[in-house]
């Protein structure tokens, strides 16, 4: 391996660092036309193992925003990410694969639970009194493809392992 292919093999993980990263915070803040940027035009997204669905990244997206309001307070922590570069005799190709657990605490709205009213922005989390914890953990699957001049994503698999609820 030349020291230019290194040097394009090391940009190339950073760049899809940095995409799995920006699919976090678009989902903590409730990006959803970035959360769509992410993807290719005919990217998917499968959270069945989560409880939710299957399908493209925009009716995924449109999904995650209806679901996502009951918790104003979310913060996906992805660790542990493991990237493999399609290799083609040396040399990067154009796929990846993204293997990476997530931590993801979130504070359920009381009042947008209940159906009583829509959040209260001004106290996430808090409205009606202390939020109760809702955490899930599990693993993400990416795959990724270079559409110049970023990779995108092609489909993202929640498979979730474990959740914790007020209940639990």
């Amino acid at each position: 391996m030349t020291q230019r292919v290194a040097l394009a093999t090391v940009m190339d993980r950073l760049a899809i660092d940095a995409v799995i990263t920006e699919y976090a915070v678009a989902v903590d803040d409730g990006a959803w036309s970035d959360y769509g940027a992410l993807f290719a035009p005919d990217g998917r997204a499968d959270y069945r193992s989560a409880g939710g669905g299957e399908g493209p990244a925009d009716e995924i997206a449109r999904w995650l925003e209806e679901t996502m309001h009951l918790f104003p307070v979310r913060q996906h922590l992805i660790v542990n990410r493991r990237i493999e570069l399609e290799d083609l005799g040396g040399y990067p190709g154009d796929r990846a694969e993204v293997r990476a657990d997530y931590l993801n605490p979130m504070c359920l709205d009381r009042k947008a639970a209940s159906g009583a009213e829509a959040p209260d922005e001004a106290d996430p989390g808090r409205a009606g009194g202390p939020a109760p914890d809702f955490v899930t953990g599990g693993r993400y699957a990416f795959e990724l493809h270079r559409a110049e001049p970023r990779w995108l994503i092609r489909t993202v698999t929640v498979h979730e392992k474990w959740r914790r609820t007020p209940d639990a």
